[in-house]
């Protein structure tokens, strides 16, 4: 029987999805996109000082290891041969910038993640070199100077850290996003490592020129980041190497892209003007536009959407980034005690059904599209006596669905063709109430498929496709139908419109909170 079983399966390709919250490891059927099995580990955040933000790389690495270890025993466990794993693709937190010494394969410091705000002194001392009249970093790159992105996090370290001077000096240095700390660590380190990343992933570091696909040496010089250190880039779809130890020895690793990117495969969006939301720590919002990058008047980024194999054409889209959406939700449970689960927030949100007058910006770290306004932090306003923490829940939940409005409304305007229905992804779909609100605010549907991981199912699909792999075909008529489910509008537009004038208001009065030299930007 369990012969006959395993002879059924045919081949699976496995995705490691590394996000900011957590690591897991999911084993996908590629023929039908079923899930088969996954494991998931939360990755500690550390706080070391205000608006700083770090990972230890070596936990992240480990919780990889053991992601995939234990997924694998699952799949002893359900009678499924492990053998059948035919190849791996990576996805990844993106801007997360990571340094390692390359003959020990020790990291010189914590992964500075992508919330990170130090760099903020960093960022206005470098726009004072950008002429006026030529913002060559923003059309070389698509994207606004800002701390988000991966180079002025890196010049900080270069500026602040010996262990990374020292080994940039003695050429013992590599740089890389997490896809190129887990690639070069999973295909041996040390001991022949692949140093790479893909398009998508350095289209997020601020060095890389989005029209030529390479890594700019004017840029570089801007920033003052020696070339030698930056891994190869390579397509999405590709072998880049094989896994070098665990329960997946010699399987190739053959998808790498950024989570936002790998959820947008995950979603089909490969139309010009098919577009996807991700809820994770963040909330993301990409609209696919074909072969030409289309730059926007309204706060949106220019990004690589995706290149799916060597000789295949690449892929832009417009993007709107939100630095909160999930993490307001863990520092509710956090910081303030109110939930002791993220899973909580939609019971204390159903109680009342609605935020009576109170709203939230959570600016933690600035606000991102479209406003790029490091200045502004976190408020809640519109609170009486009567305010509880099922209010301030409503609350959070309805803040995620207004900065998901904003975005799309920018983009809107960007494309001049307004989306129909908005497709979503991500861990917080699962949240009823926030997709109806979602619906509400936005005044589309909100359509969602059954199976919420999208990012991990993009990364398995390019891995799948990969030239010398070939078990998952990427032709339309070979993709499996997604069962969906929608969220209608519920509510009149006109009340729709009164919430979002008023989160609006609130949202002025977060701006410019921060106005002197902020002691964030010292050195410990």
């Amino acid at each position: 029987m369990a012969a006959a079983k395993k002879a059924v399966l045919g081949p699976l390709v496995g995705a490691v999805d590394q996000g900011t919250s957590s690591t897991r490891f999911l084993v996908f059927n590629s023929k039908t996109a079923e899930l088969l099995s996954h494991h998931q580990v939360e990755i500690k955040q550390e706080f070391p000082r205000e608006g700083w933000v770090e990972q230890d790389p070596k936990e992240i690495l480990q919780s990889v290891y053991e992601c995939i270890e234990k997924t694998c025993e699952k799949l002893g466990q359900l009678n499924i041969d492990i053998s059948n794993i035919k190849a791996i693709g990576v996805s990844n937190q993106r801007e997360t910038t990571v340094v390692w010494d390359k003959l020990t394969g020790e990291p010189l410091y914590n992964a500075v993640v992508w919330l990170d705000l130090r760099t903020q002194s960093t960022v206005e001392n470098l726009s004072k070199r950008i002429p006026g009249n030529n913002n060559f970093v923003k059309s070389k790159t698509g994207l606004p100077l800002s701390t988000y992105f991966s180079a002025v996090k890196l010049r900080w370290l270069l500026d602040n850290v010996k262990k990374v001077q020292e080994a940039v000096e003695e050429n013992r240095a590599l740089f890389g996003t997490i896809d190129s700390w887990l690639i070069w660590s999973l295909t041996g380190g040390i001991h022949g490592g692949v140093h790479c990343t893909d398009v998508t992933n350095a289209s997020r570091t601020m060095l890389f020129n989005i029209h030529s696909l390479e890594w700019d040496k004017e840029l570089c010089e801007f920033f003052g980041i020696p070339m030698e250190i930056l891994p190869n880039v390579r397509s999405s779809s590709e072998i880049y190497g094989l896994m070098k130890a665990g329960a997946l020895e010699g399987v190739p690793i053959s998808g790498c892209l950024g989570d936002q990117s790998a959820a947008l495969v995950g979603q089909m969006c490969f139309q010009d003007g098919q577009a996807k939301n991700t809820y994770g720590t963040g909330c993301f919002l990409l609209c696919n536009t074909g072969h030409k990058c289309v730059f926007s008047e309204h706060g949106l980024l220019t990004t690589v959407a995706y290149k799916l194999g060597r000789d295949k054409p690449v892929y832009y889209a417009l993007e709107g980034s939100v630095a909160i959406a999930g993490a307001v939700i863990r520092w509710l449970r956090d910081n303030l005690g109110i939930i002791k689960s993220s899973e909580e927030i939609e019971k204390l949100a159903k109680e009342v059904g609605t935020s009576y007058g109170c709203y939230f910006v959570p600016a933690f770290s600035g606000l991102y599209a479209p406003y790029w306004e490091p200045s502004a932090r976190g408020i809640i306003c519109g609170l009486t006596q009567f305010t509880n923490k099922c209010h301030i829940a409503f609350a959070a939940l309805e803040a995620v669905c207004f900065q998901t409005r904003e975005i799309l409304d920018a983009m809107n305007r960007d494309c001049g063709i307004p989306l129909s229905h908005l497709q979503v992804d991500g861990g917080m779909t699962s949240n009823k109430i926030l997709m109806q609100l979602q619906a509400d605010i936005l005044y589309i549907p909100v359509v969602k498929p059954s199976m919420p991981e999208t990012t991990a199912l993009g990364a398995a699909m390019a891995a799948g496709a990969a030239e010398g792999v070939g078990v998952w075909s990427l032709e339309p008529e070979d993709l499996s139908a997604v069962t969906m489910e929608r969220f209608e509008p519920q509510i009149n537009a006109e009340e729709s419109e009164i919430r979002y004038s008023t989160w609006k208001k609130a949202v002025m009065k977060s701006i410019g909170w921060v106005t002197t030299q902020s002691p964030e930007s010292g050195i410990p």
